[in-house]
């Protein structure tokens, strides 16, 4: 990376990444749902996926909201 950026380019960055990881998360779900039925392994595929999307969303809050999970759990 040789770009070089302040802190609100940063947090804008970041930002954008968490709802980018919402809406893969949200999307991974869904198609989870979808093939449940029809195909086992893709729906096992998915939910991995989903969880993997979470976890992004976990760090990415922490890091803009920091405590702010600990607090609502």
């Amino acid at each position: 990376m040789t770009d070089v950026v302040d802190s609100d380019e940063l947090l804008r960055r970041m930002h954008r990444a968490r709802a980018s990881a919402r809406q893969e998360e949200r999307s991974w779900r869904m198609r989870s749902e979808q093939l449940r039925s029809t195909d086992p392994e893709g729906a096992r595929d998915a939910a991995v996926r989903t969880l993997a999307y979470e976890t992004v969303i976990v760090v990415l809050d922490e890091i803009l909201t920091p405590g702010r999970r600990s607090e609502q759990g």
